[in-house]
């Protein structure tokens, strides 16, 4: 066999000569995000199941969801679904062939992601 000369190459190239991007995020964030919405939805079939079961096992369930824990994981959760609305709308509006340029689907993406804080903001102090 002849002899190979072995050139150590880095494992991953792209990621030294590649910069984080907006729209990049922005689609991470959608997958994450719609993954993340199944926690807050589970949660509250549990407390409603719980409802129907029995008393006591709702006192628990209760106790759960009004916990610290059950406020992080709706607050997350209502975060979530405004970001999901709102990537929705942007993509309705790539749908349509516009924003496709690289400075408007920038300005889009922080838009969703400023517009998702704000709006979850609004929420949560209209809730208490």
């Amino acid at each position: 066999m002849a002899n190979v000369k072995r050139v150590e190459r880095p494992l991953s190239p792209h990621l030294q000569i590649y910069r984080w991007q907006v729209p990049m995020l922005t689609s991470i964030l959608t997958r994450i995000t719609g993954n993340g919405l199944i926690v807050g939805t589970l949660l509250a079939v549990w407390w409603l199941l719980a409802a129907a079961t029995s008393p006591e096992y709702f006192a628990l369930a209760n106790a759960v969801v009004t916990s610290w824990f059950g406020d992080l994981v709706f607050a997350l959760s209502a975060w979530a679904l405004w970001y999901h609305f709102l990537a929705g709308l942007r993509h309705l509006y790539y749908d349509a062939g516009k924003g496709l340029d690289i400075p408007t689907a920038e300005k889009l993406g922080w838009a969703c992601i400023g517009g998702s804080v704000v709006l979850t903001v609004i929420t949560i102090l209209l809730v208490q």
